[in-house]
């Protein structure tokens, strides 16, 4: 917990250091991040069967081939 709190003094600290209209643009993508993230836990939560729904087509792409390894993706 501690070096994610430092990382968090580290960015804001690097934030402030931007002029007011680079600080905006970075708080609308915070803001648009966490509401996504809202959005798609309140759907899960009233909606159980949306993620058991998603994670049958995942796996069924899966067995088909359909897929790759996430770090070819990310690598």
């Amino acid at each position: 917990m501690a070096s994610r709190r430092r990382q968090s003094t580290r960015a804001l600290r690097r934030i402030e250091s931007l002029s007011r209209e680079e600080q905006d643009v970075i708080a609308a993508q915070i803001m648009e991040t966490l509401d996504d993230e809202e959005a798609w836990a309140r759907n899960f939560r009233e909606r159980p069967a949306l993620l058991r729904s998603l994670a049958r087509e995942a796996l069924e792409e899966h067995r088909l081939g359909e897929t790759r390894p996430l770090d070819e993706l990310i690598g």
